[in-house]
C-alpha cells in the first residue's frame, strides 16, 4: 500500500482530515521542475490531528464515498 508524506489543511471534518501532499514533477519536452499539488481526505478516528501538522497518510479501502487513505502518524 502507498505511504505519501503530507499537510493537514483542514480538521473541520469528525473523524475526517483534507491532507495536502506536493511534489516535484518534470515537464517532458522543457525539463523545467514544477510543483504538483493534491488533496486527499483521510480517516482520523480520534480527532487527534489539527490544521498544520505533518502526517504520513497510508492507502486503505474505501471508508466513504471520498476517504480511501488513513493518518498513520505524525511527523
Amino acid at each position: 500500500m502507498r505511504k505519501l508524506t503530507g499537510t493537514v489543511v483542514s480538521d473541520k471534518m469528525q473523524k475526517t482530515r483534507i491532507v495536502t501532499v506536493e511534489w516535484q514533477k518534470k515537464h517532458p519536452r522543457y525539463g523545467k521542475y514544477y510543483k504538483v499539488t493534491s488533496r486527499f481526505k483521510a480517516h482520523d478516528e480520534n480527532n487527534e490531528y489539527k490544521t498544520g501538522d505533518k502526517v504520513v497518510i497510508q492507502e486503505t479501502r474505501p471508508k466513504s464515498k471520498d476517504k480511501r487513505w488513513v493518518i498513520v502518524s505524525k511527523i
